[in-house]
């Protein structure tokens, strides 16, 4: 016996539509400042969770912060490839240049100096294109952590950090040190254990084109 057809929404738009549209009517969005809550409805539907609005810390001037240095060409520094792979390149306003280091042929034998991770050797290799850098940390806490060391120890400084390393060890304890001292840099992150490579995407994609049909033809898909 044949099975019915499975019905469901297919045109993008409207799929984007609703779904913002949701966000909009569930999330206390009341606390962001205008600039700020288009990243945020970015990253609730990037999560598919609403109540993440209420842990998410970040400097007032951060959305402007990273939306000018993107246009004005700035880089945005990875630290994993699933980040960069959630980046959507034909929103970027200026080509910028997309760099994940974590696989860079230098990086184990740096691990292996500094006593420390592949993704915290990674961050090593960043120094050259800091300066002015949107930085998006998705996975590792080591590279959001060892990032704080370097820029204490007088390394550029980044125009923005997107922090949301995920997981059970470290991933609270270094965003809260990026919110209780971004060392300079304007800053976004979530609180606590929760964070995700498609949610430090999604904060680039909101700084390089706010919403789905803001601004610029067509979606995201």
């Amino acid at each position: 016996m044949a099975r019915p057809p499975l019905r469901y929404l297919k045109d993008p738009a409207e799929i984007y539509r609703r779904s913002f549209e949701t966000v909009r009517r569930e999330a206390r969005l009341g606390r962001f400042p205008p600039s700020m809550r288009p990243l945020v409805m970015r990253l609730i539907h990037a999560s598919g969770m609403v109540a993440i609005a209420d842990r998410i810390a970040f400097s007032p001037e951060a959305a402007e912060v990273g939306a000018d240095a993107l246009a004005a060409g700035a880089s945005i520094l990875c630290d994993c490839s699933m980040v960069a792979a959630g980046i959507i390149r034909t929103r970027l306003p200026a080509e910028n240049e997309v760099v994940v280091t974590l696989h860079d042929p230098a990086v184990q034998a740096l691990a292996r100096d500094l006593c420390t991770t592949r993704s915290a050797a990674a961050v090593e290799l960043w120094r050259s294109r800091l300066e002015g850098a949107v930085v998006a940390i998705g996975n590792a806490p080591t590279a959001l952590f060892h990032l704080l060391e370097r820029l204490d120890e007088g390394w550029p400084r980044p125009a923005v950090i997107l922090g949301f390393p995920v997981g059970f060890v470290g991933a609270a304890e270094s965003k809260a040190a990026l919110a209780a001292d971004p060392r300079g840099a304007e800053f976004v992150t979530l609180r606590g254990r929760r964070g995700g490579s498609a949610m430090a995407a999604a904060a680039v994609n909101a700084l390089a084109a706010g919403l789905p049909g803001e601004g610029k033809e067509g979606t995201d898909d």
